[in-house]
């Protein structure tokens, strides 16, 4: 399910937009803006583990997925 929701954006991040799917990098404005929301998702997860991590101390089993996944290909997609 998706909602239509209206945003204001200035001018230049509209146009960069209309670049991106001029150019074919994204097949609309929606998309860009969906993967840029699922990015900053992945990004405040992420914070929230390392406050989590900062206040709990290390914990062995993650210290050894950490590293395996430090070393992991990222997919920003």
């Amino acid at each position: 399910m998706s909602k239509q929701i209206a945003v204001r954006l200035p001018d230049d991040l509209v146009a960069f937009l209309d670049g991106l799917v001029a150019t074919g990098a994204a097949t609309s404005r929606a998309d860009v803006v969906t993967r840029a929301l699922l990015r900053e998702r992945r990004r405040a997860r992420a914070e929230q583990d390392v406050r989590i991590l900062i206040e709990q101390g290390e914990d062995a089993d993650l210290a050894a997925m950490v590293a395996w996944t430090s070393r992991q290909p990222l997919d920003l997609e």
